[in-house]
């Protein structure tokens, strides 16, 4: 049985932040209304666009960055864009909850409609990526949002690194994965360029759940002053758009700002899924170890010590 074409057109934002949050999001606008033009129905803004990567330091002003969901006016902004342009658009924010803090997200429909929020889960802390100062882990769970146009799951950076992340959209019937992104060079190493395996990694997301997948990182050099001097990032940029096998359909280089665009038939997409059988052929029972911490459990005393 045939079930015919689903196409669905998605885009991918890449620009330099300032530090001015107004200009910020009307460069994210106006970069949304070119992926508009260019018949895009899902765009992927990086994340925390609002301003610079703050998190390269730890000081107690920058919380005054936060703000709660509701009545947000970013996300109300682009509330109103989504409806005009008639476009999913999830929204990357400092959300503020009383006396919590997350990196989080709300996810647009087409329609203007907040379908709800996704709060980071995987929390880094190293040098110039101290996030564990200011975020809490996220309680949401992994979650899957259903827009007009597709199935879409949604997670952010740190969390692009895991596989077991990915597999749980997929499993909760995610379409498409999109991961807002803020990741550079390393201040502790000038010398480490993280960009290829990074890009990799997520390769591989797609091409082990059959999804495609969008990535949407900064460009540009960003200094922040911290207890310790100044601090400073060059972000590398290189958003890109993968396939469901993994492979690369549309890529961002190093240093420009981008409007990436891909279309595909999730239609097609879910038939050469199933057809593959990776989740026909799962085990779950077996994976009772992805539980732990250092991979023995204790029914088993299976230590190696």
């Amino acid at each position: 049985m045939d079930d015919g074409e689903r196409k669905v057109c998605v885009a991918c934002l890449q620009f330099a932040c300032s530090d001015d949050r107004e200009a910020n999001v009307q460069h994210a606008e106006r970069l949304a209304r070119e992926a508009h033009a260019k018949g895009a129905q899902i765009v992927l803004i990086q994340e925390l666009f609002e301003g610079y990567y703050f998190c390269q330091a730890q000081r107690g002003d920058y919380f005054e960055r936060a703000k709660p969901r509701v009545g947000h006016p970013t996300i109300s902004r682009m509330q109103k864009l989504a409806k005009e342009l008639n476009m999913v658009i999830p929204v990357s924010f400092f959300e503020e909850a009383n006396n919590a803090h997350y990196n989080s997200i709300v996810v647009i429909d087409a329609d203007g409609t907040d379908l709800g929020l996704y709060r980071k889960s995987h929390i880094p802390d190293g040098p110039g990526y101290q996030e564990k100062f200011y975020f809490n882990p996220g309680d949401t769970g992994f979650k899957v949002f259903s827009t007009k146009y597709a199935k879409i799951g949604v997670a952010i950076c740190w969390d692009q690194w895991f596989p077991e992340a990915a597999r749980a959209m997929a499993l909760m019937g995610a379409e498409i994965l999109l991961y807002p992104t803020a990741i550079g060079s390393e201040p502790q190493d000038p010398g480490l360029y993280s960009c290829e395996h990074w890009r990799r990694v997520m390769q591989g997301h797609a091409g082990a759940n059959v999804v495609p997948l969008i990535a949407s990182n900064r460009v540009g050099k960003e200094i922040i002053e911290t207890e310790h001097g100044p601090s400073e990032i060059t972000f590398y940029g290189c958003s890109f758009i993968a396939g469901p096998t993994g492979e690369l359909v549309a890529t961002a280089d190093e240093k420009n700002e981008a409007v990436l665009v891909a279309t595909f038939d999730l239609n097609k997409i879910r038939r050469q899924r199933h057809s593959w059988g990776l989740f026909r052929d799962r085990r779950p029972h077996l994976y009772s170890v992805l539980l732990t911490s250092d991979g023995c459990l204790p029914s088993t005393n299976n230590y190696a010590y």
